[in-house]
């Protein structure tokens, strides 16, 4: 094999390795979902049960150095804003949790913001393991499309769907603004934009076998699985901006200790 294909798949099995280790909080919560369709009939509902899965796995996560205090804490906003989302969503009609549970409230179980946790985990994981950098990074062009994507994930029940325009705004706002990532000792990029489609496709991906394990259910899904329509795709790629802003917001706010410029957390990978 050639010197320079040997290097290519070792660097792939690197890239590989990492996003492994950057999905692990989301990985076990998906596999403590599905296991629990496996558990006998118990006297405590299954959604309290993967709620209280996921407040046990936070609490490891934090143990293990997963993440540090303020890679928790954004987790804990991504959480809440997840759960705004469930509960709009729900009542509207989008999907629904179809079983019985104490810790509902408006029809979506607690354990709901678990999902949007999950992908905020990844994010702060993917932003120290990879030692991403930013250049031509347009903070505020980018953090006013992404709240305008999070609004028109509400308004487009009432009012005309913006979603193309959106995007191609994203487009614009994110235009030369390119991801550096670390694999080994070997740095890589690629456009901001491009990234937000990889994660939307791997998240739709994941939301598929989501539904399969009946974390939720959309409306054809209800009397037996189907795949996840492809336009849920597109979706994720644009809500995924709203995770991002809110990472690089938060995850940058303080200045790193006797630099007086914000700088990653130290923390064991």
């Amino acid at each position: 094999m050639p010197r320079s294909v040997r290097h290519a798949v070792n660097q792939l099995v690197r890239f590989g390795l990492l996003q492994v280790r950057c999905c692990a909080f989301a990985v076990a919560l998906l596999a403590g979902i599905a296991g629990s369709r496996l558990l006998p009939p118990l006297p405590v509902a299954r959604y309290d049960l993967v709620l209280l899965y996921g407040v046990l796995l936070t609490l490891v996560a934090r143990r293990a150095g997963w993440e540090t205090r303020r890679d928790t804490a954004v987790i804990a906003v991504c959480h809440v804003l997840g759960l705004l989302f469930e509960l709009v969503k729900v009542r509207l009609g989008s999907w629904s949790y179809p079983e019985d549970a104490l810790t509902k409230i408006g029809g979506v179980p607690l354990y709901g913001g678990f999902m949007y946790a999950a992908v905020a985990s990844y994010v702060c994981r993917a932003r120290r393991l990879f030692r991403l950098r930013f250049t031509r990074y347009r903070a505020a062009a980018t953090t006013t499309v992404a709240a305008a994507v999070y609004v028109n994930f509400f308004t487009h029940h009432w009012m005309p769907d913006l979603r193309w325009p959106l995007a191609l705004a994203m487009i614009a706002a994110t235009a030369g603004t390119w991801v550096g990532f670390s694999v080994g000792a070997h740095r890589y990029r690629m456009p901001l934009a491009v990234s937000f489609v990889l994660i939307g496709f791997f998240l739709w991906v994941a939301e598929n076998a989501a539904t399969w394990a009946g974390a939720w259910s959309y409306p054809q899904q209800l009397t037996g699985w189907q795949p996840v329509p492809l336009t849920k795709f597109g979706a994720w790629s644009l809500l995924i901006s709203v995770t991002f802003v809110l990472v690089e917001h938060l995850a940058t706010a303080r200045p790193a200790p006797g630099t007086g410029r914000p700088g990653p957390p130290a923390v064991r990978p």
